[in-house]
């Protein structure tokens, strides 16, 4: 009899919802195990960086209270890796938090682990010392220098540190950053079933329902054996085709085929879909080619500045014909204002977007025939020196883009409307990725300390 495992992914990331009715659809099935993505590198270096969710504590919450309760009802465990976001102490101790308030509030018991994920600066320099960290594509070697200029670094776990949580009894697994499909690769191949399918899977799983159509946050079901993995929506209102997986197979990878993850690679170049329903999908013909090193991806941010913008827009058709004289003539009032208190044109920058022209393809836009008939502007200073500094600086641009004259001007007061009062927004500390790198690893659950927990 061919061995499997049912696996219930409640949404694409912890925080982003679901509905309750799809979750008790996917428990009237039985699933063997129940999670959610917890976060992710998308939203880019400040949650790292911060320390702080990108999802609303009050959304994380409401899912974690809904999953912990459905987990201990039907016994079963439930695991989420790179909690709070960014997987870094502050976001994994954040998640934990909540699920011993639950707990204590809902009368939940339950044995918890949780494994780190964030580095010790000493630990990793002897890794690097020991010729054990390249760098990406494109990037420098790491130095001491970098790291010890990182305000957080965290390596990327794969499954091992999951399935010895899993091992050593605990029903809820919380991560820190974990390579997405991880903890369900860990489900899966802890019940004996082989790697690829395993892998394909939580390529399905990391994100929830969007594998379906049509795409949202909601619960995906699925079911991995042997040689094959099939894939349903609990949502009725939602279904899986052969398209709209192959579709989702290509996210999130320089390749469409090959996806590296830790320990190996992910070949899907000569997967198969194929509809066992109007609603469900099979897939089979997934390799793992196991990699000669165990590698794991390390991420860092440093502090770059303190960041000030401001939102205003003009529909003056004689300042949109001569726009780019116009932004000239600000900045260069700018940077003449500014020196005069101190800010040298090497201690900020200031960005100039522009929405209805190229606001979001800048030079790379190829449509440039088009005028206009209004124009938004994102105005946006960092400053190295501090955030007082940044702000006086956007202050400067503000009012110039405000009063700065040009020819044919017909408006004596302001040239720019402006849709908030206060106009100019402290954004507060910037940070930029400093490390981008992969270490190789003897042990994959040796950089993940493990706590376990009785609650």
């Amino acid at each position: 009899m061919s061995r499997e495992i049912r696996l219930l992914s409640t949404s694409a990331i912890l925080g982003y919802g679901f509905p309750e009715a799809s979750l008790q659809a996917g428990l009237d099935r039985r699933p063997d195990v129940i999670g959610v993505d917890g976060g992710s590198v998308d939203p880019g270096p400040h949650y790292l960086g911060s320390g702080k969710p990108f999802c609303s504590p009050i959304a994380i919450r409401r899912d974690l209270r809904l999953m912990l309760n459905a987990a201990v009802r039907a016994g079963i465990p439930m695991v989420i890796g790179t909690c709070g976001g960014a997987g870094a102490a502050p976001h994994l101790d954040l998640v934990a938090g909540m699920a011993r308030e639950i707990a204590r509030e809902d009368g939940l018991h339950f044995k918890m682990a949780l494994i780190e994920a964030e580095q010790d600066k000493a630990s990793l320099k002897r890794r690097v010392a020991a010729g054990r960290v390249k760098p990406l594509v494109r990037q420098p070697v790491l130095a001491d220098a970098t790291i010890d200029a990182s305000t957080r670094v965290v390596a990327m776990m794969g499954p091992e540190p999951f399935v010895s949580a899993l091992d050593n009894g605990a029903q809820v697994v919380l991560a820190g950053r974990a390579s997405d499909p991880a903890s369900w690769v860990a489900a899966a191949t802890r019940a004996g079933l082989p790697p690829a399918p395993a892998w394909y899977a939580g390529k399905m799983l990391e994100c929830g329902a969007t594998p379906s159509i049509p795409k949202g946050h909601d619960c995906l079901f699925v079911t991995v054996r042997d040689d094959h993995v099939e894939c349903e929506p609990t949502n009725p209102a939602r279904r899986c085709t052969p398209l709209s997986i192959a579709n989702h197979s290509l996210h999130e990878n320089s390749s469409p085929i090959h996806h590296i993850e830790p320990g190996g690679m992910l070949d899907t170049s000569d997967c198969r879909f194929e509809a066992v329903s109007d609603r469900a999908v099979r897939i089979s013909g997934m390799r793992w080619v196991k990699a000669e090193r165990y590698t794991v991806k390390l991420e860092g941010v440093a502090l770059a500045g303190y960041r000030s913008v401001c939102v205003c827009g003009t529909r003056d058709p004689l300042l949109i014909g001569r726009l780019d004289d116009f932004i000239s003539s600000v900045r260069g009032e700018v940077a003449s204002k500014a020196a005069a208190f101190g800010a040298s044109p090497d201690s900020y920058q200031l960005g100039i977007r522009v929405y209805g022209r190229d606001g979001v393809m800048a030079a790379r836009e190829p449509l440039r025939d088009a005028v206009p008939h209004e124009l938004g502007f994102v105005l946006e200073v960092v400053s190295q020196v501090s955030q007082e500094m940044a702000s006086a600086v956007l202050g400067m641009a503000r009012t110039n883009m405000l009063h700065t004259d040009f020819p044919g001007r017909l408006c004596r007061e302001g040239n720019m409307a402006f849709p908030f009062s206060p106009s100019d927004i402290e954004v507060g500390p910037v940070y930029r990725f400093s490390v981008y790198h992969v270490a190789e690893l003897d042990d994959p659950v040796e950089p993940f300390p493990i706590h376990y927990e009785a609650l």
